[in-house]
């Protein structure tokens, strides 16, 4: 069971990650309807931070506290992001956003078959939503 649990937990280390990133990005967002779209999804991330801990305890593992090297990256892209203001953070968050939806599609066969359920059916469609409304922002913002 330590594969499924291991990816579960790079899972969750990108979604703490997406929390961090949304938190430092929605304040550089002054557009209301722009802004509170960043927080819903940031709420989307949280859920899913919640989900997939209860998941790897499920599994008998032990869930991840931090973003790890992605906090890390996000942080340095985040950084770069202060610098350029609601446009270069919008573009990071979609960035991360692409990246969460490919990371969980590709990793599905590293699953058990309960996991690939679970992410099939409550990580993936909350990614492809959050990754849809950053996309569509990303479109409006100038």
């Amino acid at each position: 069971m330590a594969e499924p649990i291991q990816q579960l937990n790079s899972f969750l280390r990108g979604e703490i990650s997406a929390v961090e990133t949304y938190r430092q990005a929605i304040d550089k967002v002054a557009d209301t309807r722009a802004r509170s779209q960043l927080e819903e999804c940031q709420t989307s991330h949280q859920r899913r931070i919640d989900l997939l801990r209860t998941r790897i305890m499920q599994l008998g593992g032990q869930p991840d506290k931090s973003a790890g090297a992605w906090g890390t990256f996000a942080n340095a892209a985040e950084g770069g992001a202060k610098v350029f203001g609601e446009k270069a953070a919008i573009d990071v968050l979609e960035e991360g956003e692409d990246y969460g939806l490919k990371d969980y599609q590709s990793h599905l066969t590293d699953l058990d078959v309960d996991s690939r359920v679970f992410v099939e059916q409550e990580l993936l469609p909350a990614q492809r939503q959050t990754h849809k409304v950053l996309s569509t922002l990303k479109h409006t913002i100038h």
